[in-house]
């Protein structure tokens, strides 16, 4: 493809006496401006990457198809089917990817940025640059492991360096028989050229160079003094003029599931073909997104994934929709942007004219507005994708704002990044990125794609640990939702009378995880009880998890892995990972996992966890809290590991957490239900004839249940929620943030109190909260309940059970919680009392 140059490059060559010499198409693809870098004053602005100045898409990605044509041509159709391609970061990302398109080849880039649970296969450095350390983080190792062409595609072949140091890096490795190297121009001087053959000869493979143009760069010897004299005479580049904040608009783009955003883990012939699959209709979302409409929330305030585009406050404009358009991708992520923005001039009408792809960039450059020079204007903003590398936290993006030439002005700028940088910085402040950009253009389009987050091979000595269980083989949940790190018992009687099972547990003649109670079966009212409840509780549940899903997204991370503690944990973990993603884009790793009072949490699951993810991303998640004996439980479990022991809740009436979506004591649906509300599982079994020392613990799947499954309609009741919730839990996490949330175990000391007023030795037979002693009615044997005097509606369920067991229920005061069920503890004193439950009702 043939670029439009719009600047003549005579300021450089002019005044610090640069110049380029050799191929007459070289002129064609680079210019020159000045860098700020004390290693290397000159930059080549390349005409086709996109990356400095925008330029037609097709452009882009056409000059890495011609690329990779030449390569093709080079290896012949037997060689390029086998050959794997490798890009540099940050500047031919693209350019490597588009390459790689060409051959239908797998292809990995280079990265700066660290994944946790990821070990680089491979490393280099980048010596000139202003971020000198890459990375090589494929999913799959065995990527690199090949004996096929390796097709190194780099922007420009200066001094042979990089690629050098990346060759012996990988041929110590993996040796391979041919390397081809790609780039766009040759600068190469003679001595380098010599180098690249002997390095050759030396490793004992073939070495071929494909490139678009040749030539060099004539430099002064007091290049770097010049360069510094004239940075310094020009001086800081003008900020725009203030005005109005253009609209801000959050598109949720129908991404692909399991679709990587680009090269940085692999990207494979299957994936090319997913992409090319899905562009029409992504660039039809991105269209619409820049169609004028009502303002509304803007992006980071307002609708994400899962809501239709909707616009910000500010200037309303209907440039938007027929004007020129720039896709702004973001430092390394350039490869789907360029798609999208070729996708999308292929939507609109006139797009290969209005239509214009550039990326942010690490790369410090000096911005002059004069015609004969490359980089017209520069807006710096802080980094926002948390760099982990070592370099400045300083990024720019080039030639978006249009300087003194009205004529070079963008309607509309569409910034396309991942949830990795879609943070705080990005959004707040008068210097942040999106700020900055609705200064100067008429529309911003935020679109936000999930990182790809692949699970790095299990390390060889954990290669004998169980695989997890998915449903709907076994449970009612989706197989994305959640997997299950637990053995399946289907098969095997367990269920024992609730009796006998509490006189063995009270006496010490067994734990309770060692059979099951007899499933529960709701009567018609019961169930009208838990419907009831639902449409009720929904929205506030979903505030709910709103709420903790926020909490933890600031404090931990958008790298989370979710394990909820089986079972009551799993409903919970599943609503807070569907709300990652239709607030975020996330598609976050959950898990459910068991943990057992006396027992522990199951150290199979922990070890498959620390085998497949960084142990500091996992968050144990569970319903609510009681008296906090398995807050404490967990904490002991993980003492001394890397793994980080605080419990995210759902609710915290016990005050003994400190990340929770409240802490009021208020009937969560779910606690209503046993199996039929959480995936028709049990809960989970621990005992020495059924479990291993390398299993899982166990639990059942009760398929003969499902005609009274309500898992699936618990979540999609309180998922109706989200979009309608989305400013209140905003500002409840905002309040959350700014408040102390230290435990002060007031639930525990309440529960002491109790056990001595009611005489009670073991405080395990005091169940607080609502949740608790709904499960004391549905499997121990009650003896009474404490509820708070004046408690509505939040215990009709629990009144109900009562009722049907006999139990009584006493109204008291100064009870922290809505209610509390005693487990009868005949069976530890020898009583012979009627059994019963009693409950607490807190006084609202």
């Amino acid at each position: 493809m043939t670029a439009q140059q719009e600047w003549t490059g005579r300021w450089v060559a002019d005044r610090a006496g640069v110049g380029l010499t050799g191929s007459d198409r070289l002129p064609d693809l680079v210019g020159l401006a000045l860098r700020e870098n004390p290693k290397r004053a000159h930059l080549l602005v390349s005409t086709v990457l996109g990356k400095h100045v925008p330029q037609r898409p097709s452009v882009v990605h056409g000059a890495g198809l011609d690329l990779g044509r030449l390569v093709r041509e080079l290896l012949g159709e037997e060689a390029a089917a086998r050959a794997v391609v490798l890009g540099y970061a940050e500047t031919a990302t693209g350019l490597g990817h588009s390459v790689a398109d060409a051959l239908d080849a797998p292809y990995l880039h280079s990265t700066r940025r660290p994944v946790a649970g990821l070990t680089p296969v491979g490393g280099f450095e980048e010596e000139h640059s202003h971020a000198t350390s890459h990375l090589l983080l494929p999913a799959d190792p065995a990527l690199l492991a090949g004996d096929g062409p390796l097709v190194l595609v780099d922007d420009e072949f200066s001094t042979g360096n990089t690629v050098l140091n990346t060759i012996r890096e990988l041929h110590a490795r993996h040796p391979r028989a041919h390397y081809v190297v790609v780039a766009l121009v040759d600068l190469r001087d003679e001595s380098d050229r010599r180098r690249l053959v002997d390095t050759a000869a030396e490793l004992g493979t073939r070495l071929d160079l494909v490139a678009a143009a040749g030539g060099g760069v004539e430099l002064p010897a007091d290049i770097l003094a010049r360069a510094a004299e004239l940075i310094a005479e020009v001086g800081p580049a003008p900020e725009p003029p203030p005005a109005a904040p253009a609209p801000l608009v959050r598109v949720a783009l129908d991404w692909p599931a399991g679709l990587p955003d680009g090269g940085r883990h692999g990207f494979s012939a299957a994936h090319r073909a997913q992409l090319e699959e899905a562009l029409p209709r992504l660039a039809s979302q991105l269209a619409a997104a820049l169609e004028p409409g009502d303002a509304g929330p803007a992006a980071g305030e307002g609708p994400a994934a899962g809501e239709g585009p909707a616009a910000g406050e500010g200037r309303e404009s209907g440039a938007a929709g027929s004007g020129r358009v720039l896709v702004l991708g973001c430092e390394e992520l350039m490869y789907a942007p360029l798609r999208l923005a070729g996708a999308l001039a292929d939507h609109l009408p006139d797009g290969e004219e209005r239509v214009r792809y550039s990326t942010t960039t690490r790369s410090p450059v000096l911005a002059v507005d004069d015609p004969g020079y490359a980089i017209r204007t520069r807006l710096s903003f802080p980094a926002h994708d948390d760099p982990q590398d070592g370099g400045s936290r300083e990024r720019f993006v080039y030639n978006v704002a249009p300087g003194a030439d009205p004529a070079r002005r963008f309607d509309a700028v569409v910034l396309v990044v991942d949830d990795v940088a879609d943070t705080p910085e990005l959004h707040d402040g008068e210097r942040s990125l999106l700020a900055q950009l609705r200064q100067v253009t008429d529309r911003v389009v935020l679109a936000v794609l999930p990182s790809h987050r692949p699970v790095p091979a299990v390390r060889p000595e954990r290669s004998a640990l169980p695989v997890p269980l998915h449903g709907p083989e076994f449970s009612s949940y989706r197989a994305d939702e959640v997997s299950w790190l637990l053995k399946d018992l289907s098969d095997v009687p367990l269920e024992a009378p609730t009796e006998e099972r509490e006189e063995a547990v009270q006496n010490g003649g067994a734990h309770y995880a060692e059979s099951l109670p007899v499933e529960y079966q709701p009567s018609p009212e019961y169930q009208e009880l838990f419907h009831q409840a639902l449409r009720v509780s929904a929205r506030r549940i979903a505030l709910a998890v709103g709420t903790v899903a926020e909490t933890l997204l600031r404090e931990r991370g958008r790298g989370l892995v979710l394990a909820s503690l089986a079972r009551a944990g799993t409903p919970v973990g599943v609503l807070i990972r569907r709300w990652l993603a239709f607030a975020h884009g996330l598609d976050t790793p959950h898990y459910a996992v068991s943990i057992i009072r006396g027992r522990g949490l199951d150290p199979v699951a922990v070890r498959y966890l620390d085998a497949h993810h960084h142990a500091p991303d996992v968050v144990f998640v569970d319903g609510w809290t009681g008296k906090g004996a398995i807050t404490r439980e967990l904490a002991e479990a993980l003492a001394g590991t890397a793994f980080d022991p605080e419990l995210a809740v759902l609710a915290d009436p016990g005050r003994c957490v400190r990340t929770y979506g409240t802490r009021d004591d208020f009937l969560i649906p779910s606690a209503c239900l046993n199996s039929t509300v959480s995936g028709l599982v049990s809960r989970t079994v621990l005992r020495t004839d059924l479990i291993g020392p390398d299993d899982f613990h166990g639990a059942k799947h009760y398929t003969e249940l499902a005609g009274g499954d309500v898992s699936g309609a618990f979540l999609d009741t309180v998922a109706d929620h989200f979009a309608e919730v989305l400013d209140e839990v905003r500002t409840a996490a905002d309040r959350l943030a700014a408040e102390d949330r230290t435990p002060d175990w007031a639930g525990w000391a309440a529960v002491e109190r109790i056990s001595t007023e009611y005489g009670i030795d073991n405080v395990n037979l005091v169940k607080p909260g609502v949740g608790e002693t709904t499960r004391v009615m549905l499997r121990r044997v009650p003896w009474r309940v404490l509820a708070r005097r004046g408690t509505g509606a939040d215990l009709d369920h629990v009144r109900l059970l009562a009722a049907q067991r006999g139990i009584p229920v006493e109204e008291v005061d100064d009870l922290p919680y809505s209610c509390v069920g005693l487990i009868h503890p005949r069976y530890s004193r020898g009583a012979t009392g009627a059994s019963g439950t009693a409950v607490l009702v807190k006084e609202s």
